[in-house]
């Protein structure tokens, strides 16, 4: 049987359309996702939107139609994003769906009923944008710290959940599974600025807005978002609040990564996981919060009018290259930054100088010294086998940056072999060796070494940039495009015709 493995990403909220800050965050779980199916893993990748709250009331009512019609075109709208950038999620959730609103019932009944969960009233700080409330000392000069809006004084009848009854099992549970929370950063950040403090008890219930989950036995509550937009990582898996769990939920929980951004990080490794605990399930293995991709230096926001949307990059440089920038430009624990210059020049370098030029430059030597016949007739010399212990050497690499979710340099690693083919054209000069009628053989033997180059590292790119990658394929005509051609080199089909040569990445000219 294949191991699973279960990926997520946060659910987009359904309040506007996601620029490509958000839009990162998708590509990144796909690239996992595809490498692990690449891999032999049973893959199951989830996604959505969440569509409850205050602010979507709101935007409804400012646009003249139901809550619902408004989520249902934002919803739309992120789904064909997420589509457009070829991602290759196994289900789109959505928290309107009527399966989900009643076991988030149920769940919210069971821990009432176990009593976990009390009512209360609440008085604080209200931002109605973030849909938080926040206490005086956290407030930042009257204003949200989240956003930095302005925030409103609030009384309101409530549930809350007692998360301080759990703060000290949390607390334990971090310390002893030092890689639940990913960046080691992010840990440190939980542990010493929000749960040793001492957790304050969840507000779970509003009554302020109509737009949410009704809560079944006190109709005029509806359950907040915590509970509601978090259980999406089981409810629509299958989870049944008596434990007659579907095959799904059996097979696939514990989710194997919580991919999500930096900022929404408390709520997924603080309540998400103090919410499972007290149904009794177990927790995600991992929680990886990723950093921001801004533009320039600053966070992208309406406000400032710097927001970037993925499919007006992708009408203008094509899919690929997007998610390229993507995947590459954003370090593993440190922000990302986005400008058109610095994406035009890692088009032209990466892309269309490193890789573009040279499967362009093998194929057209194959064609113009034997008619785009290769053949491997051994015939090796020095830098052979420095360019294939290169090669060989590239899985390794690769796999151990992508179990540590460090996804720019599993990418860089394999660039650096595009990088040393490259080189190694100039070091043996195919175009001398063309002209002595005593090299032929040797020409042949570097030119099937450079195609063999080139489909080793093809096989790992398909996770990154899986359009690039079939067209490579294609062009250097191969079939053998599976993990299992990475234990050795020579792979690549002798006495083999290429296919038809194509531009894969122009350069672009800067104005």
């Amino acid at each position: 049987m294949n191991k699973k493995f279960y990926i997520s990403t946060a659910i987009a909220y359904t309040s506007a359309k996601p620029h490509i800050g958000n839009t990162y965050e998708i590509v990144l779980a796909d690239a996992i996702a595809r490498f692990k199916r690449l891999d032999g893993y049973d893959v199951y990748f989830q996604t959505g939107t969440d569509e409850h709250g205050e602010k979507i009331e709101e935007k409804a009512k400012e646009a003249g139609i139901s809550p619902q019609e408004y989520v249902d075109n934002i919803a739309g709208e992120i789904k064909n994003i997420w589509d457009l950038m070829n991602t290759s999620y196994d289900k789109f959730v959505r928290t309107t769906d009527k399966k989900h609103e009643k076991i988030v019932q149920d769940i919210f009944k069971k821990l009432y009923e176990q009593g976990d969960i009390y009512k209360s009233e609440y008085k604080g700080l209200y931002c109605v944008p973030c849909e938080s409330f926040w206490t005086e000392t956290q407030a930042v000069d009257g204003k949200c710290p989240d956003c930095g809006r302005d925030l409103t004084e609030a009384t309101e009848e409530a549930y809350f959940f007692k998360m301080s009854k759990y703060s000290k099992w949390l607390e334990e549970y971090i310390e002893n599974h030092p890689h639940f929370i990913e960046p080691e950063a992010r840990k440190n950040e939980m542990l010493n600025n929000f749960i040793k403090p001492g957790l304050e008890d969840l507000c779970v219930s509003r009554t302020s807005f109509k737009w949410g989950i009704p809560v079944t036995f006190d109709d005029k509550h509806v359950i907040y978002v915590w509970i509601d937009a978090l259980s999406n990582y089981i409810t629509f898996l299958g989870y049944d609040i008596n434990g007659n769990h579907s095959e799904e939920y059996k097979k696939y929980w514990p989710c194997d990564v919580h991919l999500i951004g930096k900022d929404i990080l408390r709520f997924h490794t603080i309540y998400w996981p103090i919410i499972l605990h007290a149904l009794g399930e177990e927790l995600p293995h991992q929680v990886f919060g990723h950093p921001w991709l801004l533009f320039g230096t600053d966070k992208m926001s309406k406000s400032k009018g710097n927001i970037v949307y993925a499919d007006d990059l992708v009408n203008t440089y094509g899919v690929d290259a997007i998610r390229y920038y993507m995947l590459h430009e954003m370090p593993f624990a440190a922000d990302g930054t986005f400008t058109e210059d610095l994406l035009i020049e890692s088009i032209n370098s990466n892309l269309a100088n490193n890789l573009g030029n040279l499967v362009n430059r093998t194929i057209g030597m194959a064609e113009k010294y034997f008619d785009g016949h290769i053949t491997n007739t051994h015939v090796n010399d020095a830098p052979d086998n420095d360019l294939i212990n290169c090669v060989l050497n590239l899985k390794d690499k690769v796999f151990v940056n992508m179990d540590k979710l460090h996804i720019a340099d599993a990418l860089d690693n394999i660039f650096d072999i595009y990088r040393r083919a490259n080189k190694y054209i100039d070091e043996t000069m195919p175009w001398v060796l063309a002209k002595d009628e005593q090299k032929q053989e040797r020409l042949q033997t570097v030119l099937y070494n450079l195609m063999e180059t080139i489909r080793y590292g093809t096989v790992l790119l398909q996770a990154f940039l899986p359009d690039t990658a079939q067209n490579i394929f294609k062009q250097i005509n191969t079939k053998e495009t599976t993990f299992a051609t990475l234990d050795t080199f020579g792979y690549y089909e002798d006495n083999n015709k290429t296919g038809i040569k194509e531009v894969l990445f122009n350069r672009i000219e800067v104005k």
